[in-house]
């Protein structure tokens, strides 16, 4: 997910401790960028979906793992800028009830109006969180999975149906089309629609 406009009448920076005290009460998500807080988009059943499937295949790896991952609920700490993430798996040493700062993979599912965010001011600032190996993101209105590692200089490598994406820091390796079980678009209806005929 992404961000709308800034909070109308919001013109002083607001602290971090502000913002923390503030988000435990609101009724809606924000995030914190420089000082200025943004409220959350909506997500598309598409977007939950694929969220749903990661966070439900993750889980089930991770059981009696040191190592857990949070949906879009949990907040994550990078810099000054506090962010909601789709997915973060984080691990035992991370203590702080309320947010994230030492995530271990960063999953964000993209759309036409979060892709620009996600892909700029999102990944330079994740990229900058030094316990970070992986930031994955993937398209919800076509199939292509993005992924980002530490250990390959912050390389792209993409993934597309009939593949397996692996995410390398938690040892998990799963076929593409497992993450858009049940999503409506062109390309996994096509993929879905040929493996039927081939079989």
């Amino acid at each position: 997910m992404s961000a709308k406009q800034p909070i109308p009448k919001q013109i002083a920076p607001i602290t971090i401790e502000e913002y923390l005290n503030g988000e435990r009460l609101a009724d809606s998500k924000h995030e914190l960028v420089a000082g200025q807080v943004f409220a959350m988009a909506d997500a598309s059943k598409n977007h939950q979906r694929i969220s749903t499937n990661l966070n439900r295949h993750l889980a089930n790896h991770l059981e009696n793992s040191p190592c857990e991952p949070f949906a879009s609920d949990m907040k994550v700490k990078a810099d000054c800028n506090f962010f909601y993430p789709d997915i973060v798996v984080a691990c035992e040493d991370d203590v702080n009830e309320y947010f994230i700062s030492t995530p271990l993979v960063i999953i964000e599912v993209l759309s036409k109006s979060t892709r620009r965010r996600d892909k700029s001011t999102k990944l330079i600032s994740y990229l900058n969180i030094p316990s970070l190996q992986e930031y994955v993101m993937i398209e919800q209105d076509w199939v292509e999975i993005e992924v980002l590692r530490r250990k390959d200089h912050w390389r792209s490598s993409h993934y597309f149906l009939g593949d397996k994406v692996t995410f390398e820091s938690i040892d998990l390796t799963m076929p593409v089309v497992a993450v858009y079980d049940r999503v409506n678009n062109e390309d996994i209806n096509s993929f879905l629609q040929q493996d039927a005929s081939e079989n």
